[in-house]
């Protein structure tokens, strides 16, 4: 799916996987159905590449910050 390492196998196993296994606007179906799956559970994405979907698709999608939680929180130092 992300294209990793995609030079360890020749061309002649692409096509073939290709053919078994036909990639019809696949990259787009695929990430538009990450979107629907989680877009109704936002919170869910946090700490995961799920968040670069919702940042994509949804424009007042606002991501968490990990290093602001951290220096926010109540616990002292």
């Amino acid at each position: 799916m992300l294209g990793l390492d995609l030079d360890q196998i020749t061309p002649e196993q692409r096509e073939e996987v290709v053919a078994a296994h036909p990639r019809t606007d696949f990259k787009n179906r695929i990430l538009h159905a990450f979107y629907d799956a989680m877009k109704d559970r936002p919170e869910t994405t946090f700490g995961t590449m799920n968040d670069d979907v919702l940042a994509h698709f949804d424009p007042d999608f606002e991501r968490e910050d990990f290093v602001e939680i951290i220096r926010g929180n109540d616990w002292s130092e």
